[in-house]
């Protein structure tokens, strides 16, 4: 499946149904009267966060979302049927912003939130309806509301707990396959990971989703390399885990360099809790590694776990300290105990 995480659509929603002009007319009845029936309402645009979505990819393909016009009114006071509201579903995490992307119209953090984005016109008065005692044959009628439209985007934010960073060839697809369900690409070359990953880690009885985005280079966040979009996905993360390459030239530079770029982003990514990582420890001897970490806690790091995603080395300590920023439920095992209550509750009856 391909990953994609903004997309542009247009939305209109349904007119409202005209109202009939009808007069009852029946043998051997004089006075008939007016029977003309209201119009249907027309259909709402609805947007629903689903679960089971990580991409926008079916809006590459579908841009036009129009729901039906409400059906017109008939004589014998037959009212128009209601159109079918059009429900879009989306990824949880997404955002719904204005054309010009300065407002944030709808965000979906929960599996089942869903927003009325577009309101269908209401049906128009037949002449029914306009019946009084001093118009009694009124040939008046409603047109029914007219639909609305507007164009938006659509911006996903994967919602993980945990989230990936480091510079290129740090390591990050070699650790999130060591520690998750993902099956990242692995190469010995730069931006290897070219769009966001996510992976569900086990660990002690805990489950959290982590998620890897492509690697930072200086000047990210005015387009070098794949520049800086990918950010996005990790602005919702409790803890950012930083790996550091240690057969690289300079670590401790290269954790300056990704720590400006986060700077220069925005957002806050610069004060959420950082896990600062030194990656590759089998490439190194133990002096080497005590060398590194020294120099990592003089550029700024606070603490430094030396792992090593190859050999698991050191990695049980490091997501030890991850489930210390976790809540006492993520929402991986909210879901999962949901459905065993679920279950519970309703026990299996062949009636």
């Amino acid at each position: 499946m391909h990953f994609l995480d903004q997309a542009k659509i247009y939305l209109k929603s349904g007119a409202g149904g005209p109202g009939a002009v009808s007069f009852r007319r029946e043998k051997y009845v004089e006075y008939g009267g007016p029977d003309g029936g209201n119009g249907g309402k027309g259909g709402d645009i609805i947007f629903e966060a689903v679960q089971g979505l990580n991409t926008l990819i079916d809006f590459r393909y579908a841009q036009h979302f129009k729901a039906k016009r409400g059906s017109h009114g008939m004589g014998r006071d037959r009212y128009g049927a209601g159109a079918d509201d059009l429900v879009i579903k989306v990824p949880v995490g997404t955002q719904v912003l204005s054309e010009d992307k300065e407002d944030v119209i709808a965000d979906f953090t929960e599996v089942g939130q869903r927003v009325v984005m577009l309101e269908g016109g209401m049906g128009g008065r037949g002449n029914a309806s306009f019946k009084s005692s001093t118009n009694r044959a009124p040939r008046q009628h409603q047109p029914g509301e007219p639909s609305e439209e507007m164009w938006v985007w659509l911006r996903l934010k994967l919602l993980a707990d945990v989230g990936l960073l480091g510079l290129p060839n740090a390591g990050k697809s070699t650790f999130i396959n060591s520690v998750s369900n993902a099956k990242a690409k692995v190469g010995a070359y730069a931006f290897t990971t070219l769009v966001p990953k996510l992976g569900v880690v086990q660990h002690k009885a805990r489950e959290f989703v982590i998620a890897d985005i492509p690697g930072l280079i200086e000047g990210a966040a005015d387009g070098a390399g794949i520049g800086d979009r990918f950010l996005g996905h990790i602005e919702r993360c409790r803890v950012l885990i930083h790996l550091v390459d240690i057969s690289g030239s300079d670590p401790a530079e290269a954790m300056v360099t990704v720590q400006h770029e986060l700077a220069a982003y925005g957002a806050d990514l610069e004060s959420k809790p950082q896990l600062i990582v030194l990656n590759k420890t089998d490439l190194a001897d133990t002096e080497l590694v005590r060398g590194f970490a020294a120099e990592l806690r003089e550029a700024g790091a606070d603490e430094v776990f030396a792992i090593s995603g190859a050999t698991g080395r050191g990695i049980s300590d490091l997501l030890d300290s991850v489930l210390s920023y976790l809540p006492d439920r993520t929402s991986t095992e909210t879901n999962a105990a949901e459905e065993e209550n679920l279950d519970e509750a309703k026990p299996w009856s062949p009636i």
